[in-house]
């Protein structure tokens, strides 16, 4: 059997140095590793001097409000989880001041098992002004940079509705990622209950219950894996799920995220298959199966012609997109609520 850490590497093709060559890997729908991507950082020179080097840095541009930080006890391993029961999840949310989080984040290198610590999805412009200012991505400048801080920690893979640059400040991390077509091979855990706002994977990477698991197997096979050194950088496709493994006691990492092509005003993904669980996962099957070909004509309508046979001024819904034909569609939607 493929062992989690043995898998087929990510492609690497050389940092692209424009959008339109940002573009020709996104086009490719497929992770991409661009080695060096933001080696000229400031913060990555930093990073080389050492971890207290790279804390010093971070506070030295100024910052202007506390953070929000998670933790688990040394029994999570670095696993950021569900609890035991699947009720809720293995770790705290605590707010604080950044230089306090950081403190920790050093003293913990010293201990043999440490706690799971971890700074996640902090918006850069309004938390750490120098440091916004001279570390920037100009392949990606309207996209607004989010920061990640943490120690020896591991993300289950999830999945994000936005495309995705990652970027490795200090510390390697270890990124393995399948493509939406294997989501029933990951066993994802409950709706209800999600460290941010989707379903993770039950699946423990570093440890695989296969006999809990059996189909994850496949997941493995066409899994594709890649660890970053500072100043490299990962490019995620929308929806693509991905496990991120943090390898070093102080790891930092920039995201920019962002999803291309929605419509001013559309409605969420996320929503609609929330929606349409309620409305037809429980339906018998043939009435699932007429309901498949209705969602394929309308929704997904592969060739894009539903609805073409009508004068433009009768299309309704299926008309050309704009905020006031979404209006209209959730006040359509309204008028079925109970």
């Amino acid at each position: 059997m493929i062992q989690p850490n043995d898998l087929q590497p990510v492609e690497e093709r050389p940092a692209p140095k424009t959008p339109e060559e940002l573009r020709a890997i996104r086009d490719g729908v497929r992770p991409v590793v661009m080695r060096g991507l933001v080696a000229g950082w400031p913060a990555v020179a930093r990073a080389s001097e050492g971890d207290e080097a790279i804390a010093r840095y971070l506070l030295e541009g100024g910052v202007t409000r506390p953070v929000n930080a998670i933790g688990a006890g040394p029994d999570a391993q670095g696993r950021f989880f569900y609890n035991s029961d699947l009720t809720g999840l293995n770790f705290i949310r605590v707010q604080g001041r950044l230089e306090t989080f950081l403190q920790d984040l050093l003293k913990a290198r010293g201990v043999s098992n440490p706690p799971a610590m971890a700074m996640q999805s902090e918006t850069i412009s309004n938390l750490l002004p120098g440091f916004h200012r001279d570390n920037r991505l100009d392949i990606l400048p309207d996209v607004e940079p989010r920061m990640w801080i943490g120690n020896r920690i591991r993300v289950a893979p999830h999945f994000d509705t936005k495309e995705n640059v990652a970027c490795c400040v200090a510390g390697r991390r270890r990124f393995t990622l399948f493509a939406p077509d294997q989501t029933a091979n990951l066993y994802p855990g409950p709706f209800e209950v999600t460290p941010a706002g989707a379903p993770i994977s039950m699946v423990d990477l570093d440890n695989p219950d296969l006999q809990t698991y059996p189909k994850f197997t496949t997941a493995l096979e066409n899994a594709v894996q890649a660890t970053l050194e500072p100043g490299d950088a990962i490019y995620i496709p929308y929806c693509w799920w991905h496990g991120v493994e943090s390898l070093d006691p102080v790891s930092i990492l920039v995201n920019y995220w962002w999803t291309e092509g929605e419509p001013e005003g559309i409605g969420q993904p996320y929503d609609a298959l929330l929606h349409a669980l309620l409305s037809l996962r429980h339906l018998p099957p043939a009435q699932r199966d007429a309901w498949r070909e209705f969602l394929d004509y309308y929704v997904f309508d592969p060739e894009g012609k539903a609805g073409e046979h009508l004068p433009k001024h009768a299309q309704g819904v299926l008309g050309a997109p704009s905020p006031a034909l979404f209006d209209h569609m959730r006040s359509l939607i309204r008028s079925t609520l109970s």
